[in-house]
């Protein structure tokens, strides 16, 4: 299976299970350290990430999903929590089939999981290694998932809350860091 051709549900659990690794990385004393999301920590991107969900699923899809534990005291658990309950929604198709109407039209939660939510899986995974010093690698297929995620936002891609201004990449710059400059953040140190 490709990112072309991939369900809702798995791309969700493709990218959730890339965030755990990276969440799983972090070493216990690197989560309060400062994400190039300004203002915020490693700890506080993850916090921003399961918060972000669990609204959207419940306000979108009217459903309840179970309390978890606190990203303050066990992040690691945390994020497992809640991508498991997030995926649950997913493997139900009532639940994530369930239609409403987006800053675009008509969707489904599924699909939204699958593009915005995703990006911020891919996009704050990086935030997050970067901010810790574990491994900040892209893969090719998830870079190109984004960039064309980027692409389809036109300037909704700049709305508050999404990304800041595009940061000059370097000279010579591979295609990750290029992306990445795009959406506002500078991956070199």
């Amino acid at each position: 299976m490709t990112p072309q051709t991939e369900t809702n549900a798995d791309r969700y659990r493709r990218l959730a299970a890339t965030l755990e690794r990276r969440v799983n990385a972090v070493p216990a004393d690197r989560w309060d350290s400062p994400s190039p999301c300004e203002g915020w920590s490693a700890r506080e991107v993850l916090a921003h990430i399961i918060e972000t969900e669990r609204d959207f699923v419940t306000k979108q899809g009217e459903l309840s999903l179970p309390d978890g534990p606190d990203v303050a005291s066990d992040p690691v658990g945390a994020w497992r929590h809640n991508s498991e309950s997030i995926q649950a929604v997913l493997d139900d198709p009532a639940k994530g089939e369930k239609e409403y109407e987006g800053m675009f039209g008509r969707t489904t939660l599924g699909k939204s999981l699958a593009t915005f939510y995703s990006f911020d899986l891919v996009i704050h995974g990086w935030d997050i290694a970067h901010a810790t010093d574990t491994d900040e690698q892209i893969p090719p297929e998830d870079l190109a998932l984004i960039q064309g995620f980027a692409d389809g936002m036109g300037d909704n891609l700049r709305r508050p809350g999404v990304c800041g201004p595009e940061v000059e990449a370097p000279e010579g710059a591979d295609e990750q860091t290029k992306l990445l400059a795009y959406l506002g953040r500078a991956a070199w140190r």
